[in-house]
């Protein structure tokens, strides 16, 4: 069967290639973190001289990354997840699901760090909500003892634990001083995708 192009999960993907070249070109990580990445504690009153309006940068964060380690697994992982999210999607569906998870990483890491000055940066949260739609769009019904609606969410809670676990190693590998990338952010991407999935897939087909 013939499917259409993702054609947004590469849109998204260039653009994210983009930003990172240019703020490297220009040896602007830091400036750019404190500019676009979600700082938690603006929304308890904090002040940031010459950063964005607080309510574009959980959106700005998915474009900064702290090295190559975090942009090149989260643009696998994109294209990955985000390609098969949008055959059973489309593009509106992607990117509504790239956008909710952006803001719901941004509310995650504010709900466990609420007076952070850390700028939060990176497409993680947001592809965590790809990754959870995908789970629940595409899960394996395990051969098992079990029915086939607890294996399904074996499935997710495993996905889940392994998406979560290489992000905090990831965190590790690619830590950047003032700069964090977030365990909170992800889980909170990720279960964004979970509650969105099926909601949305009957809103794309709707008149079907």
């Amino acid at each position: 069967m013939k499917t259409t192009s993702p054609k947004m999960t590469v849109t998204l993907g260039a653009l994210t290639v983009v930003s990172y070249l240019a703020v490297s070109t220009l040896h602007m990580g830091d400036l750019a973190a404190m500019v676009g990445g979600f700082i938690p504690a603006r929304l308890s009153g904090a002040m940031v001289t010459g950063a964005l309006p607080l309510v574009l940068t959980p959106l700005s964060a998915t474009l900064l990354h702290a090295g190559l380690l975090h942009l090149g697994f989260n643009l696998l992982m994109l294209f990955y997840c985000g390609r098969e999210d949008e055959v059973a999607l489309g593009r509106a569906g992607v990117l509504s699901l790239f956008i909710g998870g952006a803001y719901a990483a941004a509310l995650a890491q504010y709900v466990v760090g609420p007076h952070s000055m850390t700028p939060m940066i990176g497409a993680s949260g947001a592809i965590s909500a790809l990754v959870g739609a995908y789970a629940i769009l595409y899960g394996q019904r395990l051969p098992s003892r079990f029915s086939p609606e607890v294996a399904r969410w074996l499935h997710v809670a495993w996905l889940a634990a392994a998406w979560i676990a290489v992000q905090l190693l990831l965190g590790i590998a690619s830590r950047t001083e003032g700069v964090a990338i977030a365990a909170a952010a992800h889980i909170g991407g990720f279960i964004a995708g979970l509650l969105l999935a099926r909601p949305m897939l009957r809103w794309h087909y709707r008149k079907a």
